[in-house]
């Protein structure tokens, strides 16, 4: 019988933002919010490790992992022809996400086949290699596609062989080396419940809920020892530039990038605003050119410090430096334009976020990004820029120098 430890209950009310928190003997942490003016019920199920614990060498296992918990097109289809809802699995470096939703009729239900999908899949030698045949067709794909390929490039090239640097989907290399046996070990290593947080939301009866939750999730088991997401930290990069001819492209892809910080570092709104600035700064400056090439500044940040990453491409040569922040003009409308994006989060994704990156509070984050001020982008955009950067450019293999 599995009765829980609470961790700290909240009396709630209906569609409250803080949520009824309970904790099984397993260690699965449980997130719930009543909302009796939901439509539907979305349970959200995060196991907090990702593809930056992939086997070097075996990069994929991870993602085809996070296959495997739905590797069938019937085993998805139930979720909207029997459930009346909907199932996606997404994973990325820090972790894999189930988020399934139903009918409030269906809540039990709905319960039950996630609870018993993440807890135990069938892994097996057949499945293993139809899941690697389906991702390794996809790989192909990207492979020649020259933006994937600029993308690999700089990550390869800013952080070599950290977990940063190599493919969060694996490449077609890495993939035929997996094996079952690689998915079983993955499995007992990281999809247990002590390294997990459910979140359950929308029309549905507390109390319930949790009786159902306990019932379904009670057995699923905790590991025996937590794998810390400690890595030998990368060598300084190789800051010249490296040219990569690709014959299947008629365009030219270029990218610079530099060490950022990570998602729960006190600076990570203030890059999110910085990227923000950076990407108007390129846009103005080219505003006048003949071709204005297309331009994207990215912030990837992770459980450890990640990368900002500017991008550009065109069909010409173009001019493409690190952009500079020197006026405060579009900051208020960068900032702006960051809070709605966050708001938009759903508060599940919010306390999620929390547990995997280990976060203060929900209320502490949002703090963050509201009191941040130009004077700090500033401030971080200059120590940023004094990392070195990465410097990649794919280009038509009949391009000349």
């Amino acid at each position: 019988m599995c009765f829980v430890t609470l961790s700290g209950v909240f009396a709630q009310k209906p569609a409250s933002d803080v949520p009824r928190q309970e904790k099984l003997l397993n260690g699965l942490k449980l997130l719930m919010w009543n909302d009796p003016a939901a439509s539907d019920v979305k349970v959200s199920i995060r196991v907090h490790s990702g593809a930056a614990f992939d086997p070097q060498g075996k990069e994929g296992v991870m993602q085809l992992l996070a296959d495997n918990i739905f590797p069938t097109a019937a085993s998805k289809s139930y979720f909207a022809e029997d459930l009346g809802g909907s199932i996606e699995v997404i994973s990325n470096y820090d972790y894999i996400q189930i988020n399934a939703t139903s009918k409030p009729s269906e809540f039990v239900t709905l319960l039950e086949a996630v609870a018993q999908a993440v807890s135990n899949p069938t892994i097996d030698k057949e499945t293993t290699a139809s899941l690697k045949k389906s991702l390794t067709e996809k790989l192909i794909a990207l492979e020649k596609d020259p933006a994937y390929i600029a993308d690999q490039a700089v990550a390869k090239r800013l952080f070599g062989t950290f977990p940063y640097g190599r493919p969060r989907m694996g490449s077609v290399q890495s993939i035929e080396r997996i094996d079952f046996a690689d998915l079983l070990f993955a499995k007992e290593r990281f999809l247990s419940a002590d390294n997990a947080t459910v979140a359950i939301s929308g029309n549905f009866n507390g109390d319930l809920g949790f009786r159902a939750a306990r019932r379904y999730f009670g057995a699923w088991l905790k590991s025996d020892k937590r794998v810390p997401s400690t890595f030998r930290q990368p060598d300084e990069p190789d800051t010249t530039l490296l040219e990569i001819p690709l014959g299947s492209t008629d365009h030219i892809e270029a990218r610079i990038a530099r060490r950022s910080v990570a998602r729960n570092d006190k600076d990570y709104f203030t890059t999110e605003v910085l990227k923000r600035l950076m990407l108007g700064e390129l846009v103005s400056s080219h505003l006048y050119a003949r071709e204005i090439p297309d331009f994207g500044v990215s912030n990837e940040a992770h459980v450890l410090p990640g990368a900002l990453v500017v991008k550009g491409n065109a069909k010409s040569k173009f001019s493409f430096v690190w952009p500079r922040v020197l006026t405060d003009i579009f900051f208020a409308a960068s900032k702006a334009n960051l809070q709605a994006d966050y708001a938009k989060r759903s508060r599940a994704d919010q306390w999620l976020d929390v547990d995997t990156y280990k976060l203060t509070s929900v209320a502490e984050d949002k703090k963050a990004l509201d009191a941040l001020t130009f004077a700090d982008v500033q401030r971080v955009g200059e120590r940023l820029a004094k990392n070195p950067a990465a410097s990649i450019i794919v280009k038509p293999a009949t391009a000349t120098q």
